[in-house]
């Protein structure tokens, strides 16, 4: 099955137990896959709408940073609870040992001697690992890697 029609699948899920929070949030995916697929005249594949799901976390974490300097507790709940739904669409999280691995696999694919070769060793690793690690924490790896090449 694909993600699209298991995302699609557990709407009407929801709408049948009246779940209207999960409801929302699924239909929020929906409505930011529909919004991608229009904008750039495609049929988004499960790479894409993985890419989607990863952006509208991110963006639910900003929320909540924010929500809770501004101490809006009611607003914190209502996006950790949209978190929750989303990740259940990102695929396993890799480990820390699997994205040490793949980023020395990266350095030694591209040959990187020095932090100016960042670009190349983050171009590959977004590929395999977008989704499934968090590529900021991935990015400081990587630099502190380059660093002391």
């Amino acid at each position: 099955m694909s993600l699209n029609a298991r995302i699609v699948a557990d709407m009407k899920s929801a709408m049948k137990a009246k779940e209207t929070d999960r409801l929302s949030a699924i239909r929020l995916l929906i409505a930011a896959i529909k919004q991608k697929e229009v904008d750039e005249r495609i049929v988004a594949d499960d790479a894409q709408i993985v890419g989607i799901v990863d952006r509208l976390i991110k963006q639910r974490k900003d929320s909540i940073a924010q929500f809770e300097q501004a101490g809006r507790t009611d607003l914190v709940q209502k996006e950790r609870a949209e978190l929750e739904v989303l990740s259940v669409y990102l695929p396993q999280q890799a480990g820390a040992d699997e994205v040490a691995a793949e980023i020395d696999a990266a350095i030694a694919a591209v040959g990187a001697k020095g932090p100016s070769d960042m670009g190349k060793v983050m171009g590959l690793l977004k590929g395999k690992l977008a989704g499934r690690a968090d590529l900021t924490a991935v990015s400081a790896q990587v630099k502190g890697r380059l660093a002391s090449s």
